[in-house]
């Protein structure tokens, strides 16, 4: 007997090593990570491959799905267009271009293009990098890119993870959009404060897997205790089980790095800002966004018994007309 519990003993003391060691890692890694440089080094590094392209359309819309260069897009162009200023969705963790198709045919109905993009080894577009060494100011190299191809400035709006991408932008990059929309974003001061250690309750199981390898693959592992029941609630128009399968690999280290002192917000934003939170969102609480949206001073929107995924939500309309309606208030051509 005293042989065995020697031996868990043991066990259980090498696991602690192993996980403290990777934290370590990931604080290091960190550590060196300086986002200015970092943007002047940023290349588009995707292998060459086959280049996809497909069109469809309706009375209202075009709908061009592309994979060039080794990312994804997914535009939808109305066929009478009200609005110059084109809309750039960045999606969030586990996701892709494909999250925001549900907005993206009402916004065209209503006159505005909107660009969806999948980051690398998200959606359609293919891995550049170990997903474990994905890192925020990585993937803001790619948002950049995407911003940058635009004819004019574009609207910004980022859900999530995308989110945060959003906040990085303005501060690293430019403060001068036309606008920007956070959708059930990270918030503006700590992911480890207000969203990593919910986290941890909503689904212990998933996030000591995924403290093996830096990889948020097993967070959203099917199962009735997965962290992705967080998403959408029992009345979405994209229902978990749907949405599920669509979910792709994720970086853990990035959750790291939205936290002091490897992240700061800006005191002052000059952009425009709508701030949208889910009522019923179980992670990114709706009091925690809400004093993240009055840090930056942004317009705050709360979408009533929505969860995280608000743009696949019962009410996705009913937010998605309010965010047009606060745009048409900004007077953007």
């Amino acid at each position: 007997m005293r042989k065995t519990v020697n031996w868990l003993g043991v066990g259980l003391g090498a696991l602690a090593g192993y996980l403290t060691a990777q934290q370590l890692w990931a604080i290091a890694q960190l550590a060196r990570v300086d986002v200015q440089k970092s943007l002047l080094r940023h290349r588009n590094a995707a292998p060459p491959g086959r280049v996809f392209r497909e069109i469809r359309e309706n009375d209202v819309y075009v709908r061009t799905h592309t994979i060039e260069d080794g990312i994804e897009r997914i535009v939808y162009s109305p066929k009478q267009r009200r609005f110059e200023t084109p809309i750039v969705m960045q999606h969030g963790m586990w996701h892709g271009a494909w999250c925001w198709e549900l907005w993206q045919a009402l916004f065209a109905a209503w006159g505005w293009e909107t660009h969806a993009h999948s980051l690398p080894g998200h959606g359609g577009s293919p891995t550049q990098r170990p997903i474990a060494r994905c890192t925020l100011d990585y993937y803001l190299g790619f948002l950049r890119d995407e911003v940058i191809r635009q004819p004019c400035p574009p609207i910004l709006m980022g859900h999530s993870m995308g989110g945060a991408l959003t906040q990085w932008y303005l501060k690293y990059v430019s403060d001068d959009l036309p606008a920007a929309i956070l959708v059930a974003p990270w918030v503006s001061h700590s992911m480890f404060r207000d969203g990593f250690i919910r986290l941890i309750t909503y689904d212990p199981v998933g996030i000591l897997q995924m403290l093996g390898s830096w990889d948020a693959t097993p967070l959203r592992r099917a199962g009735p205790r997965s962290a992705v029941r967080f998403l959408v609630g029992p009345r979405a128009a994209v229902p978990l089980d749907a949405l599920q399968p669509r979910l792709g690999p994720e970086s853990v280290i990035v959750m790291y790095q939205h936290n002091p002192p490897f992240w700061y917000p800006p005191e002052q934003v000059n952009t425009p800002l709508l701030w949208i939170a889910g009522e019923d969102d179980p992670l990114l609480t709706e009091p925690a966004e809400r004093r993240s949206a009055a840090h930056y001073g942004a317009d705050y929107r709360v979408a009533a018994q929505a969860r995280h995924n608000v743009m696949q939500e019962h009410n996705y309309r009913e937010t998605a007309a309010a965010i047009h309606a606060w745009l048409e208030r900004q007077g953007i051509a």
